[in-house]
């Protein structure tokens, strides 16, 4: 227990000395069909064209955690986009959190990502070849639709999201897709993950797909009493930095 405490230390201190080679976070809006899309925009410190990365909140909302994640993935070198699907509202319980998935329509929440990613694409610090979207919860099901529905995302991380199977949807899937879930998640089993593997292989689509034997449904998020894992959490967060260093960097 005491290794896991300095362990998850390291990954803090870590995570604060990003942060300070981030500029702050600024409130954005960007269009969406005939409405509007909001978010937080983060942006690095470095000159120049950068990759860039939608972040996708779960269904709490875009609360101080995903703000956390933006802000370091920011302070590593990408222009990045956290999308309030809410539009300002914040779960602080269950049934509110439920509320608000179930009122959020999914062409709606699909079209504020998708143009999301248009708005990253069309900015002169962006380079719009190197976009990718990471997502968790909610936001990782929203990460899966946004593959399917964005041809020019490059790599997309899924973290215990739901996922496509039919075979149409998975050939308009062009980005390189990482994912971690929890073997213990009874939402999202080992096995429908084992079939979405399948499926993709089968079409020659990228794909590594990580279950972690003990752990539950939100596993990384340190604010889940109970079913919080570090040591899980830290490398499932290591396995996206290394993703998108790989596929988003030159």
């Amino acid at each position: 227990m005491k290794n896991v405490r300095l362990f998850s230390g390291a990954v803090l201190c870590l995570l604060a000395a990003l942060c300070l080679t981030a500029r702050a976070q600024q409130p954005v809006t960007f269009p969406s069909g005939s409405s509007t899309g909001q978010g937080l925009l983060y942006l690095p410190h470095s000159a120049g064209r950068h990759p860039a990365l939608v972040v996708i909140h779960e269904w709490w909302g875009l609360v101080d955690w995903v703000k956390q994640l933006a802000t370091g993935y920011a302070g590593q070198g990408y222009v990045v986009l956290a999308v309030d699907l809410y539009h300002g509202k914040v779960a602080g319980d269950p049934e509110l959190a439920h509320e608000l998935m179930r009122g959020l329509p999914q062409d709606q929440g699909v079209r504020d990502l998708t143009s999301a990613v248009d708005w990253l694409a069309s900015r002169k610090d962006v380079d719009p070849h190197r976009i990718g979207a990471v997502g968790w919860c909610m936001g990782g099901t929203y990460a899966m639709l946004l593959a399917v529905n964005a041809p020019t995302l490059k790599a997309v991380a899924v973290n215990y999201g739901a996922l496509p199977t039919d075979k149409s949807s998975l050939e308009q899937i062009h980005a390189s897709i990482l994912g971690n879930w929890g073997g213990q998640d009874r939402g999202i089993t080992p096995d429908s993950v084992h079939v979405f593997e399948a499926a993709m292989q089968s079409l020659g689509k990228p794909v590594d797909a990580k279950i972690y034997p003990d752990a539950g449904h939100a596993f990384e998020n340190p604010t889940n009493q109970g079913g919080y894992r570090p040591a899980d959490a830290a490398d499932a967060l290591a396995r996206i930095d290394r993703f998108f260093q790989q596929e988003l960097h030159p």
